[in-house]
């Protein structure tokens, strides 16, 4: 069986920027304990802490926990009870500046509509990491996945960003967002950092995510060639993390 079990976060382990369930806190406890578990997403680490770190068990075994956020842009370890920064690989401001405006001229150029009001900041800094999330990135999980379901409208974007900065990478994440790092920084990079960091092989690790496609976030994890689930969401995710534990 697999050694390390890595995962998504948003629409994987819980609905869009919203805390894991009581029941899902649980089966990650029971899995730290037996695994070592890695969690890789689009998210800041602070969003990472908010969401899932927070509403685990007090006596989960933290040391077998391996954060990556911004699509393993960053790692931070649990060492003597703190989170500790391994690496970050930080944007500059010019280039924090000029992805800012191929995304608005991205959304122009496909003609992404975005009605009503916005929820928050539109693009945010996440430090090493751009993101563009259509309605705001503090609108409710209820209108974020009905806004884009067949991720068509973001992946209409993706094409001008290719071209406008091809120096960046550009990703469909989440529910409503666009992910964008330097270019070679995708979870493709996060999975051979875990290689590197963690010291386990690509044959022993297990990938579960949910944007599994061409132009997703998760896809280039899967391009390394390790195993992995497709999951429909944090109900079919609770239910593999359950068949992992009882295997062992």
């Amino acid at each position: 069986m697999k050694s390390l079990i890595i995962f998504d976060l948003d629409d994987t382990l819980a609905e869009s920027k919203s805390a894991i369930l009581p029941d899902m806190a649980i089966a990650l406890k029971d899995l730290l304990a037996i695994k070592k578990v890695a969690i890789i997403t689009g998210g800041k680490y602070e969003q990472i802490i908010k969401q899932v770190v927070s509403n685990l068990p007090t006596d989960a075994n933290l040391s077998n926990l391996y954060l990556f956020p911004t699509c393993g842009a960053s790692y931070y370890h649990f060492i003597d009870g703190h989170w500790i920064n391994v690496y970050e690989e930080r944007l500059s401001p010019d280039d924090v500046k000029k992805i800012f405006q191929a995304l608005r001229d991205a959304q122009a150029f496909a003609g992404v509509i975005t009605e009503g009001p916005l929820y928050g900041e539109q693009i945010e800094d996440r430090g090493t990491q751009v993101s563009w999330s259509a309605l705001g990135q503090q609108c409710p999980p209820a209108l974020k996945v009905i806004w884009d379901p067949d991720q068509q409208k973001r992946l209409s974007m993706l094409p001008f960003l290719g071209i406008s900065i091809p120096e960046y990478e550009s990703r469909v994440g989440g529910a409503t967002t666009i992910d964008v790092t330097r270019k070679g920084v995708d979870k493709k990079y996060g999975i051979y950092q875990m290689e590197k960091y963690l010291g386990v092989p690509l044959a022993d690790m297990l990938f579960i995510g949910d944007a599994i496609f061409p132009g997703g976030n998760d896809y280039a994890a899967v391009e390394v060639g390790i195993d992995y689930e497709k999951t429909t969401g944090p109900e079919m995710t609770h239910r593999l993390i359950e068949e992992i534990v009882a295997l062992g």
